[in-house]
């Protein structure tokens, strides 16, 4: 498939897509990525809510759900489903610029480590590195965020703002509380990023040997890619939840828990190995569409810059 550089293009003149005009640079992935971030997070937030419910150790009265049926069901007919959405103005602050410096520092490395070579071969380690390293970036400022979020959607939370649970937070942990989590986030997004992104790349060399713009590729190797890298993280993501939340536990431990292996301690006490699955159906069913959204998004942003680009570049060059 190829695009025409103009509406009015001459028959014949036709650009590949992964072909870049001259003016296209790196703040134009910066905003498909900033695009794709948003929309990724805010499509998907409601599950999200729910999978952070489910994995909350020892939680209040009336937080206490069987199964994703059931924290719907429990959700819609005590607090009602503008609950849902408590805590989505966190994201979208946060998802914008994170998601820019991810796609960003993605594209940087992927050009540096090899990955787009045009030399007809797959190249799965430039891409996991260029993974690895946007999300080391994106996620020491998402972190605050992605904390403030969950204080925001745990069962009984009193926090009126996103400004409010940052002021409440510091006040009472200080700032190492907003990354507490991050090693551990780390732990998570880096093998998560990695895999997801080498799968990404996997999956459209397969399905589109040449690297032209199709949106039903992107979002099938997206949503696939995702799940699979989901579904291997979930353990991690338990732990990063139990840190993220320990100012609100009742349980004096939880609260002074003190990193990665003291939580994950905790949750083998608490509920044995099967403790470290607890909400990975609703991450998968999160993630899948998520990160669907997410590529499907960026690579119509891209194209649309290209488009765009291209489309002034001709119009400067018949002026001429």
């Amino acid at each position: 498939m190829t695009v025409s550089s103009s509406p009015d293009a001459v028959p014949g003149e036709e650009y590949e897509y992964e072909a870049l005009p001259p003016n296209y640079g790196l703040g134009h992935n910066m905003l498909a990525g900033a695009f794709a971030g948003i929309a990724e997070h805010t499509v998907m937030y409601p599950v999200d809510l729910m999978k952070t419910r489910m994995q909350i150790i020892n939680p209040s009265a009336g937080g206490l759900y069987t199964g994703l049926s059931h924290a719907v069901s429990t959700i819609y007919r005590i607090e009602g489903l503008r609950t849902l959405w408590r805590g989505v103005t966190s994201v979208i602050v946060g998802a914008g610029p994170a998601h820019a410096v991810y796609f960003g520092t993605y594209e940087v490395v992927k050009e540096f480590a090899g990955g787009n070579k045009e030399d007809g071969k797959h190249h799965p380690l430039a891409a996991a590195a260029s993974g690895a390293c946007a999300t080391i970036a994106s996620d020491a400022l998402m972190n605050p965020f992605d904390v403030i979020k969950q204080r925001m959607q745990v069962h009984g939370s009193t926090y009126r703002s996103i400004s409010h649970c940052a002021r409440s937070v510091w006040r009472a942990e200080g700032i190492s509380a907003f990354y507490v989590s991050y090693p551990t986030t780390l732990c998570m997004t880096v093998p998560f990023t990695a895999t997801q992104f080498m799968a990404y790349e996997s999956l459209s060399k397969i399905m589109n040997p040449r690297k032209e713009y199709d949106p039903i590729t992107h979002c099938v190797a997206g949503g696939l890619a995702g799940a699979f890298a989901a579904g291997i993280t979930t353990p991690l993501d338990v732990i990063k939840t139990l840190l993220q939340t320990r100012g609100l536990s009742q349980q004096a431990e939880i609260r002074n828990v003190r990193g990665l292996f003291h939580a994950a301690s905790i949750i083998k006490k608490e509920f044995g190995w099967r403790g470290f699955m607890r909400g990975w159906r609703p991450r998968i069913i999160t993630t899948m569409p998520s990160t669907a959204i997410c590529w499907s998004s960026y690579e119509m942003a891209k194209a649309y810059f290209k488009r765009t680009l291209r489309e002034e570049q001709t119009s400067h060059t018949n002026k001429l």
